[in-house]
């Protein structure tokens, strides 16, 4: 009796949207070290404030929805619970804040919630998570249809040969932060009665005001629709800078996962909030210097912000007291949605999984970890990465392409 071979296991790659194809656009080398070989980065200084400001949101959102508390909250009663609760989540999954940016009273005994003063309000990440749960939080919270909705899809894999792939599919998946679903009549220009109007909704201004959501919402058919909203823990790019783009395909991509599940409704358009632009550090207002300077961002400014911030210099020891318009118009991005540039952003990301594949095969093949493997990161990654000291990219390239 001739016993037949066991078959080879058939399996499917799963990529995540964050974790694997923006991760690997960053950097391949580095996402080789991080994601594939588990070696995290010795101070996860953007990865903790990134976990933390989405934690904080959805918890916001949650207390909000339960006790419809009243805005503005309060740090030390409203906010500091919520960002106590974070803080642990994260210390468990050995994610620890930098003292400079957040007073943990985790591991400190004797430092109780109730003994912390307004400078240690003012500390970066709490200061953030407050102007952004009380400028965001009354316009953004009766908006919420769901948090943390789940995606996932599968396509062909590019470029597929049956003697090298390992699969002729791959899965794509990601989790929306915020998925809201409003009703045609209460954004429409003869909204003036709407319950959202009365309301005084900053984020429905916003749209009206956007000429490109305005001619999609001409287009639709039905009475509802769906916006995608994504929270990002960092300024808002350059308009030369790769993750300008990248963030564009990330929320495209989004919507064509949420468009094949069964109870989505018609994807008008994606919002970005960057956080960080609420409570901007002094990093981040020297690269808007440079922004304006160089004519590489798509948000005006006012006479009186441009010469805030054009004679702010970091060695005079003060923050500019930028208007809070400037600041939102810099927090919120909107984007639109079409079947033109969701095809697009799909190309672009198989494009990234092909890179991947090719990579894990050429390691596979007996290739050295760093010739397998790209590293191709800007400056400002180089700068905090772990594996600088052993790694080929010397010049600091950074990937180009065209800004649509």
């Amino acid at each position: 009796m001739k016993l037949s071979s066991r078959s080879k296991p058939y399996i499917i790659p799963e990529y995540s949207l964050t974790g694997d194809l923006l991760s690997f656009l960053t950097c391949n080398l580095q996402y080789r070290y991080q994601n594939k070989g588990t070696l995290p980065p010795a101070t996860p200084i953007q990865l903790w404030f990134g976990e933390f400001i989405h934690g904080v949101m959805e918890e916001a959102f949650l207390k909000w929805k339960l006790n419809k508390t009243e805005f503005p909250w309060d740090w030390k009663k409203d906010v500091r619970p919520i960002e106590d609760m974070i803080d642990l989540r994260l210390q468990i999954r050995g994610l620890y804040p930098v003292s400079d940016h957040f007073i943990s009273t985790i591991n400190n005994k004797e430092l109780k919630s109730e003994d912390l003063i307004e400078k240690d309000h003012k500390k970066l990440a709490s200061a953030r998570a407050h102007a952004a749960i009380n400028t965001w939080g009354p316009h953004l919270f009766p908006l919420i249809n769901s948090a943390e909705v789940l995606l996932k899809g599968i396509r062909d894999m590019p470029n597929y040969t049956n003697n090298r792939a390992r699969s002729n599919y791959y899965g794509i998946n990601g989790i929306i932060d915020v998925l809201s679903s409003i009703k045609i009549d209460k954004i429409t220009k003869n909204s003036a009665q709407s319950t959202l109007d009365n309301y005084n909704n900053k984020i429905i201004k916003y749209l009206r005001n956007n000429k490109e959501f305005q001619e999609n919402l001409e287009k639709i058919e039905g009475n509802e629709y769906e916006i995608i909203i994504d929270y990002k823990g960092m300024k808002r790019p350059s308009l030369n800078d790769d993750a300008w783009i990248y963030h564009k395909w990330q929320i495209l991509t989004y919507a064509w996962l949420r468009s094949k599940q069964e109870e989505s409704k018609f994807i008008i358009a994606g919002i970005i909030f960057y956080l960080n632009e609420l409570v901007p550090s002094y990093e981040d207002l020297q690269a808007i210097q440079i922004d304006i300077n160089n004519n590489k961002t798509d948000v005006e400014i006012d006479k009186d912000d441009y010469e805030k911030i054009m004679n702010w210099d970091e060695d005079k020891k003060y923050y500019p007291q930028l208007s809070n318009k400037f600041k939102e118009n810099r927090s919120i991005r909107i984007i639109t949605i079409n079947s033109e540039e969701i095809d697009n952003a799909l190309k672009e990301f198989d494009i990234v999984v092909n890179e991947i594949e090719e990579s894990l095969i050429k390691e596979t093949e007996g290739y050295k970890i760093k010739d397998a493997w790209k590293a191709e990161a800007d400056e400002r990654t180089c700068k905090v990465c772990n594996f600088k000291t052993f790694c080929n990219n010397k010049k600091n390239k950074s990937r180009k392409f065209t800004v649509p």
